[in-house]
């Protein structure tokens, strides 16, 4: 019998706190699988090629938040071995399941019942002042460019397509795949990118400029950021908020479509937009609509009424929690900035 093979990839703080990671690990035995776990993912230096798993390897299984699942996505990248996680962190927009879906989620790993979403990646390459060849690295979720002295800014010339676009002084910029644009782009004011758009955004952060807006590009455009000689700080440039370094005046970054895909393995069916609308407790219910439904539907909740006669309840459906906020539209409203 062929043993099949997983990696469980998690934090040592989670491995030693509790005993979720023990029994991840024991159901994935149960089922038939060779398990190795990872739970000291260390950040490779930038440009480096981190270590991947081996080919023969069926499936990640990273138990954590999204910081954990940017790191494992190291471990598969220019491999064709899908990611799956289980949020045991905050947010966890890129997990699939949460921790009390523990079960089920390994036991459609085991049936292989999952569908495959393919994720575009960022290729960054970093050219030194008179260097001959960059030093080449990629982005799952962002690349950011920022300031290396934080008392000062950077001044950035940035071009589409080698067309100058602007130049300004700023704290950076960042520039997110679709995957990443609910991530450090959407804090800093950029929009929300769904996931089969292939484009690349850029955000600038804290411009000192007239017209600073966040810009997206096609799939087949390129963005480029001179770090001007006459800035005032060195750039400092990090992929995932994991892999960075110094960035001299004089530098050259170039970001575009990579050829590579991520390969994310979907186990719910469930589509992003109740991803989006869970994941950050959107308020579905507007106060105008609230204030014309009471007393509309009698004893029956607003959520009762709007869902066709047998329907069950599926993530990203109005909960108890939401119908609360009909109650208090605008302290929400208020609360929703600062809860993003």
């Amino acid at each position: 019998m062929i043993r099949r093979k997983a990696v469980v990839v998690t934090h040592r703080r989670i491995r030693s706190s509790g005993n979720v990671v023990s029994e991840a690990v024991e159901h994935l035995q149960e089922s038939g699988f060779t398990v190795k776990v990872i739970d000291n993912l260390e950040a490779p230096a930038y440009g480096a090629q981190p270590r991947v798993v081996d080919d023969d390897t069926e499936i990640v299984v990273v138990l954590g938040g999204d910081g954990t699942m940017l790191g494992a996505a190291e471990l598969v990248k220019c491999t064709n071995v899908p990611i799956v996680g289980i949020n045991l962190g905050h947010v966890g927009f890129l997990a699939e399941f949460e921790s009390f879906q523990m079960s089920e989620a390994i036991g459609k790993i085991a049936d292989r019942d999952y569908s495959i979403d393919a994720r575009m990646v960022a290729h960054v390459d970093v050219w030194l002042p008179e260097s001959k060849q960059p030093i080449t690295d990629w982005a799952l979720n962002d690349m950011t460019l920022e300031r290396s002295d934080r008392g000062k800014m950077v001044e950035l010339s940035i071009r589409v397509n080698d067309v100058e676009m602007s130049s300004f002084g700023c704290d950076g910029v960042i520039v997110a795949t679709p995957t990443g644009s609910t991530a450090y782009a959407f804090s800093a004011g950029g929009p929300i990118v769904w996931p089969d758009v292939q484009a690349l955004q850029m955000v600038p952060l804290a411009a000192h400029a007239l017209f600073a807006r966040p810009l997206i590009i096609g799939s087949s455009s390129t963005f480029t950021f001179d770090v001007l000689d006459e800035s005032t700080s060195d750039g400092w440039i990090c992929c995932d908020g994991r892999r960075q370094r110094w960035v001299p005046k004089g530098s050259r970054v170039l970001v575009r479509e990579s050829r590579d895909r991520l390969r994310l393995a979907r186990l719910s069916g469930t589509s992003f937009t109740k991803r989006l609308v869970t994941k950050f407790s959107l308020p579905v219910i507007g106060w105008r609509e609230s204030r014309h439904y009471e007393g509309q539907f009698g004893n029956m909740s607003y959520e009762q009424s709007r869902r066709p006669e047998g329907a069950e309840t599926i993530l990203g459906s109005v909960d108890s929690s939401a119908k609360a906020s009909y109650d208090r539209p605008v302290q929400d409203a208020a609360d929703g900035d600062a809860n993003a």
